[in-house]
């Protein structure tokens, strides 16, 4: 069962600038809550506007108009002690796992880093063992991990933080079916384990659906279905939605046989 209420997001809008052009609405208007203890989904194609609101819940976007409340108070307000606070509450593991790592740094000084950064006294090896990675990985390059560890060693990195809620950008769109599904298992593992609140965004609702308790779906910057994740799978609202299902199925089906397994 789901706990009180951490995300409030009421009429998001967002919207890039565009130099000598009209700005870009690329998120529209959208409301969503997220609970403690709660996988919620976004799901839509490229473009849809999914990944802006997770860049605009991380204040790498700036908010056009709406409300983004974290336990009551306005993200937006947040001075500086306060952003720094709000960030290690909430972290980010993105899409480009390799790309998000520093090629400089080992696994081990990256862990290293990201705890120092939150006077965490959590050693490397125990975020390694905690997503399922080797520790024989701690002393190589991620130029040196295949992109399943990479994204492994990326969920260890914000985890070092001691975050309440994690953000995955598409964290297995650029993953075989197979790795697809470990992530997602570690995803719904390090979920009971930690206690964990998350955000999955996601192209393909399969990737989402034994993952998720609530799922909305995303449409040219709009959530054309939203609600618990079986009730939107059984009883699509929106013709967008019912394409969406019926484009994946066997890809579907292969997930929901490895994630159950």
């Amino acid at each position: 069962m789901s706990g009180p209420t951490l995300f409030k997001v009421s009429d998001l809008k967002v919207a890039y600038k565009r130099p000598g052009k009209p700005p870009l609405l690329a998120v529209k208007g959208v409301s969503f809550v997220l609970s403690a203890g709660e996988t919620l989904g976004i799901v839509g194609e490229s473009g849809s506007g999914k990944s802006t609101i997770a860049k605009a819940l991380m204040l790498l976007q700036p908010i056009s108009g709406g409300t983004v409340s974290f336990r009551g108070a306005d993200i937006t307000g947040f001075d500086a002690a306060q952003r720094q606070a709000y960030r290690r509450d909430v972290q980010m593991v993105f899409q480009d796992a390799v790309g998000s790592l520093n090629p400089r740094m080992t696994i081990r000084q990256a862990l290293n880093e990201a705890a120092a950064h939150a006077a965490s006294t959590r050693a490397p090896e125990e975020m390694l063992d905690l997503v399922g990675l080797s520790r024989a990985v701690l002393d190589q390059y991620p130029r040196e991990l295949s992109g399943g560890q990479c994204q492994r060693a990326s969920f260890a990195r914000a985890l070092a933080v001691g975050p309440t809620v994690l953000v995955a950008d598409e964290p297995v769109s650029a993953l075989d079916v197979s790795v697809q599904a470990r992530i997602l298992n570690l995803l719904r593992d390090l979920r009971r384990e930690l206690g964990l609140s998350v955000i999955l965004v996601a192209h393909d609702l399969a990737v989402v659906r034994n993952v998720c308790d609530r799922v909305c779906v995303m449409n040219e910057g709009l959530f054309v279905d939203a609600g618990p994740a079986e009730d939107v799978f059984a009883h699509p609202t929106s013709d967008y939605t019912k394409r969406l299902l019926a484009a994946v199925p066997d890809v579907a089906r292969a997930l929901r046989a490895r994630t159950s397994a």
